[in-house]
């Protein structure tokens, strides 16, 4: 069985690995000059290639398209893809957030390993070859290339979606897809950081709250989250990034406008508003001690100085209006972000919207559409949060779409 693989990425060297393991003859076409170009510069160019949890646990954190990813996440989970890296000499760790990261700390060994494995088992490697088009013949496909055209029997598209565009994924198989058929959710970038901020909060650039709960709202009706994430939160110079703001991001870009919806922070989820209203109530008790010096017992002092500055005055304990304490809670427990836009394409770590789930089949990810046409990876409509899910993703797809298409 001939199969053409389109797209060097993680789930594309994990289907041609996997094709070419199944007994097809494989070729990998990838635009960039070297593969895994990704890769090499995600998590920090550390790589958070999976997440200590099980397939189930992976499946959940997709939201809708968890059901889809379920079979092939079921076949490849989280601590096979940890042996597989293993066996080719990438020692492993898991931190304390549950992101499993080579021991090296360093990208270029995950791709190293996924590259060696795609050559030792006999794919042909072409760089520099980016693809034009697709289309059926027959049987066959066409897939023309910038120099010639390639006859095959089967060909998978694990080109990516529009994230990071500088690493090659400039969304080229949207219009292929489209011209095959294929419907496509609207693409928008997720896991991105937030553009806003009132100017006090821009001006604490640099700083983090290690431990957050962060909410998407609806601006009307039912005021139940959109989202929710707990994690860091880092304020920046033109807004909002970290953990937890990145992983609400495609919540609130799937809105028609950012006006549609609101994002609200709580400062210390490790208190509720009884247990702070008591502390506040112990302390004015004490009398001397300033407001600004209760918060810093929570959060950094840059913070703590902004939200007091915002009430307009550092009073002591023993003078905190019952109005002043209402505000303070706010502040602690609902302080709202504004949120005007994102930092787009350009920053956002992935793609959220791709080719339709329903038209391809989750156990071998060929298209509903078109015998032989296999689609994996970023380029479907799945998007999960930040910890290594969506590079597990990409190897269970991609390995499942390349034993497939060999068979």
């Amino acid at each position: 069985m001939d199969v053409v693989v389109i797209g060097a990425g993680a789930a594309g060297m994990m289907a041609a690995y996997a094709a070419a393991s199944h007994q097809a003859s494989v070729k990998l076409l990838e635009k960039n000059n070297k593969t895994g170009v990704k890769i090499l510069m995600s998590g920090g160019t550390r790589c958070n290639l999976t997440h200590h949890t099980d397939a189930r646990g992976i499946a959940e954190a997709f939201g809708h398209a968890k059901r889809f990813l379920q079979p092939s996440l079921g076949a490849f989970p989280p601590q096979a893809v940890v042996d597989f890296f293993e066996s080719a000499g990438i020692a492993t760790k898991v931190e304390s957030t549950g992101k499993v990261f080579p021991v090296s700390n360093r990208a270029v060994h995950v791709r190293d390993a996924l590259h060696r494995y795609a050559v030792d088992s006999g794919v042909e490697i072409r760089t520099g070859c980016g693809v034009t088009r697709i289309r059926p013949d027959g049987k066959s496909w066409i897939v023309e290339t910038e120099e010639s055209a390639i006859v095959t029997d089967r060909v998978i598209v694990t080109t990516g979606g529009k994230s990071w565009p500088g690493c090659g994924t400039t969304g080229d198989a949207y219009a292929w897809m489209t011209e095959l058929g294929h419907a496509i959710e609207r693409t928008r970038p997720a896991l991105v950081p937030l553009i806003g901020g009132d100017p006090w909060m821009n001006d604490l650039s640099g700083l983090v709250v290690d431990d957050s709960l962060v909410s998407v709202l609806p601006v009307s009706g039912k005021q139940k989250p959109l989202a929710r994430r707990r994690g860091g939160l880092l304020f920046t110079h033109f807004g909002f990034s970290g953990p937890a703001a990145m992983d609400v991001s495609g919540v609130m870009t799937a809105a028609d406008s950012m006006e549609d919806v609101r994002l609200i922070v709580d400062l210390i989820p490790e208190c509720t508003e009884e247990e702070l209203l008591a502390e506040i109530n112990h302390r004015r008790g004490g009398g001397k001690s300033k407001m600004s010096s209760l918060l810093s017992m929570w959060l950094p002092n840059r913070l703590a100085n902004g939200i007091t500055a915002q009430l307009g005055q550092d009073v002591r304990m023993a003078e905190l209006s019952k109005n002043l304490r209402k505000q303070l809670i706010d502040n602690l427990k609902r302080m709202t972000l504004p949120v005007i836009g994102t930092r787009g394409f350009e920053k956002a770590e992935v793609t959220a919207g791709g080719v339709r789930l329903d038209q391809v089949n989750p156990r071998t990810f060929e298209s509903r559409l078109h015998q032989g046409l296999f689609i994996a990876g970023e380029l479907l409509d799945v998007d999960g949060p930040i910890g290594g899910y969506n590079f597990q993703a990409a190897f269970s797809s991609g390995r499942a779409a390349g034993i497939a298409a060999a068979s």
